[in-house]
């Protein structure tokens, strides 16, 4: 395997995120594991792609905010939420879960230099899909 070889994996494969709620908006951080994979995400994970991942849930605007001295990103997302918290009749009213749906159902082109060397996805013997 070599370094410029681009594998088909999914944005867990270099960030890991987190979710969190205020009424019926989300935000979704989104952290690179290596800071080599920070401009990657910049030009892979826009906006509009979030909020078509998103648009099941009737998600409304996407605004993304950039933390480079981080690595990160935040992403804001309007009417995700059904309602709020209050409002909701999801089992996952804060939206927890939104930050496992952004890692797991975005696949992307990757290089494999963006990858750890610690990553479950270059062991030949595991199988994610």
């Amino acid at each position: 395997m070599t370094n410029s070889e681009i594998m088909r994996l999914p944005l867990h494969a270099i960030a890991h995120g987190r979710a969190g709620d205020k009424g019926n908006v989300s935000n979704i951080s989104l952290i690179a594991y290596l800071p080599e994979a920070y401009d990657f995400i910049a030009s892979e994970v826009s906006e509009k792609k979030v909020e078509a991942l998103f648009a099941h849930l009737g998600a409304g605007a996407v605004k993304r905010y950039e933390l480079p001295n981080l690595q990160a990103f935040n992403f804001v997302i309007q009417d995700v939420l059904d309602g709020g918290v209050n409002a909701s009749r999801s089992l996952d009213r804060h939206g927890k879960t939104l930050s496992f749906i952004l890692l797991s159902k975005m696949i992307l082109d990757i290089p494999r230099n963006l990858v750890p060397e610690n990553s479950p996805y270059l062991n030949p013997d595991f199988n994610w899909q």
